[in-house]
């Protein structure tokens, strides 16, 4: 009877030692933002017949995530604004002072996850945006790209998403009237995003 019992103890430890190692994969880990890689990008409509694009060259941020089941824990970004880069130096000027991103009172705008949901091949996320003292949900759809090795053993993730803004709920209302009616600038911020990320070591 005692020989039967070890043997099934043996074969239960066995059993479980077999399972061990995929329990042991699934790992929730950081991986850093590389800007050298990444676009930060936005269109806004001028005029009402097209749309003026710029980007952030200054930033960071990380991903805490589970890349093998594709799960977020966290997803956080602060973004230099006096970065704001539209190819036109006099309109880079208007959009960092008072008019709009006010960067000498507010040199930084942040993002932080609340939570991420999977919606068939893409994620939701939702998160607060913090900008010119005003916090405010936005939300972002977005795809994880998987992840690789590169050549120097680095292991890095891709993402791509989208949302979208309205600049007045953070206070940026300065617009003009064109003879036609319609308004210089727009309302509503489209924001693009290609974000690859290095696993920490």
């Amino acid at each position: 009877m005692r020989h039967r019992k070890s043997w099934i103890q043996r074969i239960a430890i066995a059993g479980l030692l077999a399972f061990l190692p995929l329990g042991v994969q699934a790992e929730t880990v950081r991986w850093e933002i590389d800007p050298d890689h990444s676009l930060i990008e936005f269109r806004v409509a001028h005029m009402v017949i097209s749309k003026t694009s710029g980007r952030f060259t200054d930033y960071r941020g990380f991903v805490e995530m589970d890349a093998d089941a594709k799960t977020f824990k966290t997803i956080e970004a602060t973004i230099n604004t006096e970065s704001i880069n539209t190819n036109h130096e006099k309109r880079d000027g208007h959009l960092r002072n008072a008019d709009f991103l006010e960067v000498k009172q507010f040199p930084t705008m942040t993002y932080k996850m609340k939570s991420a949901q999977k919606e068939g091949e893409s994620y939701k996320v939702v998160g607060n945006l913090t900008l010119r003292g005003v916090t405010k949900e936005v939300v972002l759809i977005g795809t994880f790209n998987g992840a690789t090795k590169d050549p120097w053993g680095n292991t890095r993730a891709g993402f791509t998403a989208d949302g979208k803004l309205n600049r007045k709920d953070f206070g940026m209302v300065w617009n003009k009237t064109l003879d036609t009616g319609g308004l210089v600038v727009g309302d509503e911020v489209q924001i693009h995003l290609d974000i690859e990320c290095i696993k920490a070591k």
